[in-house]
């Protein structure tokens, strides 16, 4: 079993490795899904002791991009590569989100082509845009013939648990050809019912709501940064503790089936 844990800021990424993760997923602002991270951030997750993998998005929103966005996305592989991160986290879709095979086609190219120059192949994984294809077994079989190492998908569903039978159907499906990584709301309550159904590799957040007051002074001070709109009410931050939870029921799914 593997556990990765998506990260935006660098106390993320402290968090992720300390609590246990077997890998980072790193971005920018995860309220929105998860974007490009920074070039320092990245900077900094290169000397991470776990495998790190980025996620090449650059704007909210869809997954159909113009030439200049995928430009965007083909010069973030690149970063990845150079930087000696271990995988990238990319999708493209038309914009009746059918997977756009020959978009993906050209960046596992380039993934494979950074990745051979640095003499260290990228892992690739194909994000949650497989989540909006209506016919998820149909995406799945096109991501395998593009090479992909494996899908990140909550089986269609906004949360995992509620999209729990395709999961299991995509899993027969892959068969051993692709790693299905099972994402989004999941936690050390639910996880043992994905690893019911052959999951072998989970994404999480574990995210948590910070304290109003965590970083600031007092109350009149966080008032100020509001009014400036430097910083918003509900401000997630990675929880160390439900990392370490979500890690030991794994561990403990494992002893119990060896």
């Amino acid at each position: 079993m593997a556990l990765e844990i998506c990260v935006d800021d660098i106390a993320g990424l402290d968090a992720a490795i300390a609590g246990g993760a077997d890998r980072v997923e790193l971005c920018a602002a995860l309220a929105l899904g998860g974007l490009t991270p920074s070039p320092s951030l990245i900077a900094a997750a290169a000397s991470a002791p776990i495998p790190v993998h980025l996620l090449a998005r650059p704007r909210e929103g869809g997954f159909h991009y113009t030439a200049r966005e995928l430009a965007m996305i083909a010069g973030d592989i690149t970063a990845a590569a150079e930087a000696g991160l271990a995988g990238v986290v990319i999708g493209a879709t038309y914009t009746d989100h059918r997977l756009d095979t020959e978009t993906l086609a050209s960046l596992v190219a380039h993934a494979r082509s950074a990745g051979t120059a640095r003499r260290a192949p990228l892992s690739l994984t194909l994000h949650r845009a497989i989540d909006l294809c209506a016919d998820m077994p149909a995406a799945l079989d096109a991501a395998i013939a593009l090479g992909f190492d494996r899908v990140l998908t909550s089986g269609g569903a906004p949360k995992a648990i509620d999209g729990l039978d395709m999961l299991s159907r995509l899993q027969r499906r892959a068969d051993g050809r692709i790693i299905i990584l099972a994402g989004s709301g999941i936690d050390a309550d639910n996880v043992a019912a994905f690893v019911d159904v052959g999951i072998v590799e989970i994404h999480a957040s574990c995210g948590t709501i910070a304290s109003d007051l965590d970083e600031v002074a007092d109350a009149e001070a966080l008032a100020r940064e509001r009014r400036f709109g430097f910083t918003t009410a509900g401000r997630r931050r990675t929880d160390i503790d439900r990392v370490r939870a979500l890690k030991a029921v794994l561990t403990d799914v494992l002893h119990q089936a060896a």
